[in-house]
């Protein structure tokens, strides 16, 4: 089963950064959210407490039936790899098992898709349409984006790389290192979650409670873990990797979520800029005016990261669990 987890990391990643992700009709992650919006009227309460309660009942629902479902694919192939069958069968059930595990693994995490949205920004402000990078900018950030500027689009849509290095790749690949796809598909489904109802507005303050601190708590790890892996890999892009470590330790700590600010940091301390979202905080300390090789400079400290996480973690991850027999316990 090792080998079989370590070929579906690989092909998983290299399925992203070639193809990005299937039609929304195809997407696991699209169907969970069109779950999410269907469920979240019915435990709507005008009572905070009974609101809080129907926000931890919504994701009980929704992550154990998935929890359960992946469990099994993942038993399945488990059995199917220990069976004591002719070499021909063993080499089909190992290239079935890879290409399905890999793939499904695949929809959890998101490289190519955040570089694509992130470049239709990009586009839309090199036209000079600022309303259309506005709208576009507010698909992947919480923030009101009515009236940002040009720079402080591109900031935020650099903080949102950022972030979604964790939320959208090595998170996942952070918790199918240890659970396989229980792992990744749970972790996927409290972070859309908290994407979707997590706010601190009125509307979703109670609600979207449980949702936003379990993703709070699933990420404390990976998102330091995966900031000084994003340090090595600004040495790799040619960054600033000692202003990176640097501002990692002194800004990370400093927005409101315990987990975004380090990511959201160390990009900045590399790049060189100052990452700023209006009356929250300012992390890094380097140029406001923000270029296309910024822009540039982030997708490919992304996508090393990327490598490097599968690379020093999730695989070494994998083997050591394999050796200790921690594969037949789960």
């Amino acid at each position: 089963m090792m080998l079989v987890l370590i070929l579906s990391v690989t092909l998983a990643i290299g399925l992203d950064l070639a193809l990005g992700d299937p039609k929304n009709r195809y997407h696991p992650t699209v169907w969970i959210g069109a779950l999410i919006g269907k469920f979240a009227p019915l435990v709507r309460s005008n009572n905070p407490t009974s609101e809080k309660l129907g926000g931890i009942i919504l994701v009980v629902s929704i992550a154990i039936p998935i929890a359960i479902l992946s469990f099994y694919i993942d038993q399945a192939f488990a059995y199917l790899n220990h069976l004591d069958l002719v070499e021909f069968s063993k080499i089909l059930v190992l290239v079935t098992s890879v290409f399905a595990i890999g793939l499904l693994l695949k929809t959890t995490i998101a490289v190519k898709g955040m570089q694509r949205h992130a470049s239709q920004i990009m586009d839309s402000l090199s036209r000079n349409d600022l309303d259309d990078a506005r709208v576009k900018l507010s698909m992947i950030v919480k923030r009101n984006t009515k009236n940002l500027d040009k720079q402080h689009i591109i900031s935020a849509t650099l903080e949102s790389i950022s972030e979604n290095i964790v939320d959208g790749i090595t998170g996942p690949l952070f918790y199918f290192a240890f659970f396989g796809l229980v792992g990744a598909f749970v972790y996927r489904t409290v972070n859309t979650i908290d994407s979707m109802i997590g706010y601190k507005t009125d509307i979703f303050r109670n609600l979207g409670w449980f949702g936003a601190n379990c993703d709070k708590v699933l990420n404390f790890v990976p998102s330091r873990l995966t900031s000084l892996i994003m340090i090595l890999a600004s040495i790799i892009a040619g960054n600033n990797w000692k202003h990176s470590l640097e501002v990692m330790k002194r800004d990370g700590p400093k927005t409101e979520s315990p987990n975004a600010g380090y990511p959201m940091a160390t990009m900045a301390g590399a790049l060189g800029v100052k990452f700023e979202k209006l009356d929250h905080y300012v992390l890094g300390d380097g140029s406001t005016e923000f270029t296309e090789k910024h822009f540039k400079d982030a997708i490919l400290i992304m996508k090393v990261t990327t490598i490097l996480f599968a690379i020093l973690f999730t695989i070494p991850m994998v083997v050591i669990l394999s050796y200790l027999g921690w594969w037949n316990l789960v």
